[in-house]
């Protein structure tokens, strides 16, 4: 599976306020602050510090955070600004921070933290200071924290005896040193600088400019590590983000066919040298590039292509090309293995088919890797089985995928519910802990913030919105998750009729919705046509509120089967999201079909195309599912025999995509000498229900402009008497 979720498978800081003290007249500086907590500790004293400047060698950063309150001292040179940072080594929870100034103060300055050491937050802001003490309340976090000078209060620099910063962290200092797997059979862990090490972690789905932004949150959770599908010279700036916050990184190597079956074009493993040279030398640079990196966990090697190549080969041949892949993925274990000694290799794959692949081809893989959905709990006896002698980490895992559910009504997969998706991860993680010094560890599928089809059902966070299951991974990791505010839970959600929605018309929506915390509910509903026109986006409906949990909802005017969401916020960053399927069907016309079976004809039409051939016939047979199409020009036609002089008062017709952008309506007694009862240049596709006031034998529908570049194709042609 890759970022976007594909055939199978944040939460915004708060805001650190600023605050204005204004003039202040004692020598020395104590705000008010709520008593320190148990917890807060002095983080500072001894970390890496910097500056933007240092008057002498005598004056560097580090007297400042050496815990000699009167005896060294930082000291900048003799201008505006200027700056003074310390690092923290991870992230923490920011209480206080005391400056002890020497005779060279501060008049001016902030006090910001970052995660990065680049995107600055300020936590407070002083003016009018008179030296001393300033002791400062602060709110907010961040693994590094500065003094940001602007305004000095004299002819000299800025000078500081100490620069104490006071708050808490969770107590686990971040992991470093070498990664190994170690121990023996049926008895593994993994460890880092020597300490055992279990990964709990997520899939990344947000931009790598975004990861300031959530990995904050992500770290919230209880989560330990992420894991990215490809790296590559924009890396860096996740690795450092995920390195301030505390994580570690599975660094993925993306090859072909990946993501699933087919995915990103077939390659010959077997002959094509030129390919795999690439790959390798691409996969060495960045080797060399992170393998020094603090995030750096392990590197992972390709994902799912051993499923993938099913779609490229078949027989002995699709045997040919696995057992080339993962001997490919095995001389680049080898390769990593020369370079970095110090961090395990893995390789990715759909469910546990892979494995005898790599027990047979690539025993310098450290440790197996597979994504796996709604059966997550059979990996173990499939590994017991098969007697395999290496252990594994789940790389993608949690709720039951599309491939994985019974259908529905409408024939399409029934997606679960929020209440068991949340289910879900709870058992996955359940699944993978008890499976101990075997297993070790998962990076959950998905933190992802896309508001779609594949976000709705796979993302914690689509739309940034927290899900129950994002509150379900947070219990896993944390084992607390009961003081958070949760969503609103939807439940008994149906759609009426599910099978027979008339296109433009309205059906109704139904639910029973609560909040756990009894806050207002606000609601939106959306559609999907990714089944019906394979448009993954959500599309905001139009809909009332008829009470009682009910709404009606207009229908969309393309015919087919379309996902309707109920989305219930809270206000609070939270959403409850329940779907189900409605089959919208062309409006029922009163009065009698009197084209049904009767002889058709048409300027051309497709005798093999995809589910073609495509006569014209098919547009008179009352069925939805087959359609007459035409030769992909213009100008076409079809027409339809009556029989006899036929009273004619609506036409209604269903397009299929290729539709008619402009066209006309003729009506004829003897099918020679034609006549314009109706024209349109604005065709949408939509189906067209045309009222006519006419008696004609022949019917034809005169078409002069397509619109799309394909032919023109109709579902029905009904003319109704």
């Amino acid at each position: 599976m890759s970022p976007s979720p594909p055939h199978h498978g944040p939460a915004v800081r708060r805001a650190a306020p600023l605050l204005a003290l204004g003039a202040l007249v004692a020598s020395s500086l104590a705000l008010a602050a709520p008593p320190a907590q148990a917890a807060e500790t002095l983080l500072s004293q001894g970390r890496p510090a910097t500056a933007s400047s240092q008057e002498g060698d005598g004056y560097a950063p580090s007297a400042a955070v050496d815990g000699n309150l009167t005896g060294t001292r930082w000291a900048s040179r003799w201008s505006d600004p200027q700056w003074f940072q310390v690092d923290l080594g991870q992230r923490s929870d920011l209480s206080r921070v005391v400056l002890t100034w020497e005779g060279a103060y501060g008049r001016s300055y902030r006090i910001q933290a970052s995660d990065d050491g680049t995107d600055w937050r300020t936590l407070q802001t002083l003016t009018g200071g008179d030296g001393g003490t300033d002791e400062l309340a602060v709110t907010g976090s961040g693994r590094y924290v500065r003094m940001l000078g602007t305004e000095r209060s004299g002819g000299y620099g800025y000078s500081l005896w100490e620069f104490q910063v006071y708050g808490s962290t969770d107590g686990t200092p971040p992991a470093t040193g070498a990664v190994e797997v170690t121990g023996f059979q049926g008895n593994w862990q993994l460890t880092v600088g020597g300490q055992p090490y279990t990964v709990k972690g997520l899939t990344w789905g947000p931009a790598i400019a975004d990861a300031p932004k959530y990995l904050p949150d992500v770290k919230s959770m209880g989560v330990n590590t992420i894991r990215t599908w490809g790296t590559d010279g924009g890396t860096k700036p996740l690795l450092d983000s995920a390195a301030a916050n505390g994580l570690k990184v599975v660094n993925g190597f993306w090859l072909q066919p990946g993501g699933g079956p087919g995915s990103g074009g077939c390659v010959n493993y077997v002959t094509d040298t030129a390919y795999k040279n690439t790959m390798l030398t691409e996969f060495t640079k960045w080797v060399e590039a992170y393998r020094n990196h603090p995030a750096t966990l392990m590197w992972n090697v390709g994902n799912e292509s051993v499923l993938g190549l099913q779609n490229c080969y078949s027989g002995a041949e699709l045997e040919a090309q696995r057992n080339a892949y993962t001997g490919f993925v095995n001389d680049v274990a080898k390769k990593i293995h020369s370079i970095d000694p110090d961090h395990p290799v893995t390789s990715t794959d759909a469910w546990t088919g892979a494995w005898p692949y790599y027990q047979r081809n690539a025993p310098d893989l450290d440790l197996y890797s597979m994504n796996s959905y709604g059966d997550i709990c059979g990996v173990r006896e499939d590994w017991e089985q098969g007697g395999y002698t290496k252990p594994y980490l789940i790389t993608e895992g949690g709720p039951a995928g599309e491939w994985e559910v019974p259908d529905d009504a409408n024939g399409v997969p029934d997606e679960p519910t929020d209440v068991q998706k949340a289910e879900g991860y709870t058992k996955a993680w359940n699944c993978v802990t008890g499976h101990r010094g075997v297993a070790l560890g998962a990076t959950l599928f998905h933190y992802g913030t896309e508001h779609d089809f594949g976000g709705i059902w796979f993302n914690l966070l689509p739309d940034g919105l927290k899900r129950l299951s994002y509150y379900a991974v947070k219990r896993a990791y944390t084992a607390t998750a009961g003081n958070d505010n949760t969503p609103p839970v939807v439940t008994a959600l149906a759609v009426s009729p599910a099978s027979s929605a008339p296109a433009g018309g309205e059906f109704t929506v139904r639910a029973d919705v609560r909040d756990p915390d009894g806050d207002p509910i606000t609601y939106k509903i959306f559609l999907s046509g990714n089944y019906a026109n394979g448009d993954k986006r959500l599309v905001e409906a139009s809909w009332r509120s008829t009470g009682n949990g009910t709404f009606a909802v207009r229908a969309p005017e393309k015919l087919g089967v379309w996902k309707v969401y109920l989305q219930a916020e809270d206000g609070r960053g939270n959403a409850g999201i329940e779907t189900k399927s409605v089959k919208v069907v062309a409006p029922p016309v009163t009065g009698t079909n009197v084209a049904l079976n009767k002889p058709t004809t048409a300027s051309s039409f497709q005798p093999s195309y995809g589910d073609c051939p495509c006569e014209p016939a098919k547009a008179t047979d009352g069925r939805a599912d087959t359609r007459w199409a035409s030769d992909w020009s213009d100008p076409q036609w079809i027409q339809v025999d009556l029989g006899s002089a036929t009273p004619v008062r609506k036409l209604q017709l269903v397009w299929d995509p290729a539709y008619a952008k402009s066209y006309e309506v003729h009506i004829s007694d003897n099918g020679t000498a034609w006549r314009t009862i109706y024209s349109t240049t604005t065709g949408n596709g939509d189906i067209d229900t045309i009222d006519v006031a006419a008696t004609a034998r022949h019917v034809r529908l005169h078409l002069t402009a397509r619109g799309t570049g394909w032919g023109y194709s109709l579902h029905e042609f009904g003319i109704y008497g």
